[in-house]
């Protein structure tokens, strides 16, 4: 899936890198699911309600400005529809938080009452070329 890192994340790297300004970098990161499209400013329109929850990931080590999901990525079983899922965003926390990295899914989901909505290991990818 393309992926694109947010204004918020570019700021945050600049100000850390080239005006030697202290960064921590969060502790988790948390995958939500959006019906509409994001983009570097703007974030779409998280799933709610139906057990929606924001899982978290942990990610491969970066090479050649790349990276991945190390494990697959399993959301609740949704106990109302969700709507059709297109992109997921990046966040800092499991609630609210700093939106980090959008990106596309290969292809949408509709989730329905029932459904269990995953990502394969290695299917989430952060590419450093690609700004959105």
């Amino acid at each position: 899936m393309a992926t694109g890192y947010t204004n918020t994340l570019g700021n945050t790297i600049i100000d850390h890198i080239f005006r030697n300004q202290a960064y921590t970098p969060p502790t988790t990161i948390y995958v939500a699911l959006t019906t509409t499209t994001p983009s570097r400013s703007a974030a779409g329109t998280e799933v709610t309600g139906g057990s929606y929850a924001r899982v978290s990931v942990a990610f491969s080590a970066a090479g050649s400005g790349l990276s991945s999901n190390s494990g697959t990525l399993t959301w609740p079983t949704a106990t109302a529809d969700w709507g059709t899922v297109t992109h997921v965003e990046l966040y800092d926390a499991s609630t609210s938080g700093n939106r980090l990295w959008f990106g596309a899914l290969t292809a949408s989901r509709t989730i329905t009452n029932g459904t269990t909505f995953s990502i394969a290991a290695g299917d989430l990818d952060l590419d450093a070329s690609v700004t959105g």
